[in-house]
C-alpha cells in the first residue's frame, strides 16, 4: 500500500553528506522536508537543490530542518555539491542521503520492491519516480506529499542537440555543465 497523508513516515537509518542518521532522531522535534532525486548530475536536481541551500536559512527560522536523496551514493554527492555551488552559486547546506541501495526510495513508495542493482547502471528515466517531495511534523506522520513528473523545470530535452538549442535560443544560451542548458526567460 502505497504511503499516504497521515502514516507515519517511515524511518530508517542512512548514510548522508553530513554523516550517518536515524531519520526519526534527525527530525527531533522540528517539522520537515524531504525532497527526492533519480540521478545526481543531474540540471533541475541541481538547480533545486542549489535554490533550497539559498532559501535554507528560512527554514530554519520556521524549526523546519530540509534533507535531500538522490540514487547514488553519498561520494557522487559530495562531488555534485560542487557542481551545484560553480553553477547555482550555493553549495548544499543540509544532508543528502545517499540511496545506492534504494533503501529509502523503497520504503517511501518512489521505487518498486524489487529494484537492485547499482545505481551508476541506472539512468534518471529507470528512476524517473523519485521525484517526490514529503512534509512530516514532529509527531512523524506525514502532512504532505508532492509527486511531479522528470518534464516539472524543463524546457529544453536532453534529446535536443547542443546545436539546435542554440538555433532555438540564439541569444543567452549557456551551458556551464553538459547536462545543464541556461536560456533567458522567456517574454
Amino acid at each position: 500500500m502505497a504511503l499516504q497523508i497521515g502514516d507515519t513516515a517511515p524511518d530508517f537509518e542512512a548514510e548522508t553528506t553530513e554523516g550517518p542518521i536515524r531519520f526519526h532522531d534527525w527530525i527531533g522535534d522540528s517539522w520537515a522536508v524531504l525532497f527526492s532525486h533519480p540521478k545526481d548530475f543531474t540540471p533541475v536536481c541541481t538547480t533545486e537543490l542549489g535554490y533550497m541551500a539559498k532559501i535554507k536559512p528560512e527554514f530554519d527560522r520556521r524549526n523546519v530542518r530540509i534533507i535531500g536523496l538522490s540514487v547514488d551514493p553519498t561520494g557522487n554527492h559530495e562531488k555534485w555539491a560542487n557542481d551545484i555551488e560553480e553553477t547555482q552559486g550555493h553549495a548544499p547546506n543540509y544532508p543528502i542521503i545517499g540511496d545506492a541501495d534504494f533503501n529509502v526510495s523503497k520504503l517511501y513508495g518512489m521505487l518498486p520492491a524489487e529494484t537492485a542493482g547499482d545505481p551508476a547502471e541506472r539512468t534518471p528515466a529507470d528512476n524517473q519516480t523519485v521525484r517526490n517531495v514529503f512534509v512530516i511534523g514532529p509527531d512523524k506522520k506525514v502532512k504532505l506529499i508532492l509527486v511531479y513528473p522528470m518534464t516539472t523545470g524543463r524546457n529544453i530535452a536532453g534529446s535536443v542537440s547542443d546545436e539546435e538549442a542554440k538555433q532555438t535560443y540564439p541569444q543567452g544560451w549557456q551551458s556551464p555543465r553538459p547536462y545543464i542548458r541556461i536560456v533567458p526567460q522567456p517574454r
